[in-house]
């Protein structure tokens, strides 16, 4: 299962260039990044090609993060894809609770990850209606 590192930052100038430089020294690729304002603390929600060495290293830095499971959803890169899984994701009333997502330009494919309750379950129904999954070795690897 794919997974999403989230860390919890003091919001203030140079905690996001610490967890960089944190990543820089254990040769950790980015692959996405979200920021989100939460006051006196920041949310940071990142997707690295080494998660579980990456949450290591921000955790023995001080950082509190977790390792969230996501289901990494590989769409063509086209008008109505996204419509074509939302419509699905409704027939099986599954309901998606934070996303983030970008394109492969190269390969033409977009990539939508979530995070869901049961992900198993639901990597599962989307398999059978015909949704490619990448498995997190595919997905650190972009």
């Amino acid at each position: 299962m794919a997974k999403q590192l989230n860390v919890f930052a003091e919001n203030k100038p140079g905690r996001l260039e610490s967890v960089a430089k944190i990543f820089a020294e254990n040769k950790i690729n980015i692959r996405t990044i979200t920021v989100q304002d939460r006051g006196d603390f920041g949310l940071l929600k990142i997707l690295v090609d080494k998660p579980n060495e990456a949450y290591l290293a921000l955790a023995n830095e001080g950082f509190a993060c977790a390792l969230k499971d996501i289901l990494a959803i590989a769409l063509e890169d086209r008008p109505g894809s996204f419509y074509k899984l939302t419509t699905v994701l409704l027939k099986h009333n599954i309901n998606i609770q934070d996303a983030c997502g970008f394109v492969i330009e190269s390969k033409k494919e977009a990539v939508l990850c979530v995070e869901v309750k049961e992900p198993e379950v639901i990597k599962d129904t989307l398999k059978k209606e015909g949704f490619k999954i990448l498995e997190d070795s595919q997905l650190y690897e972009l």
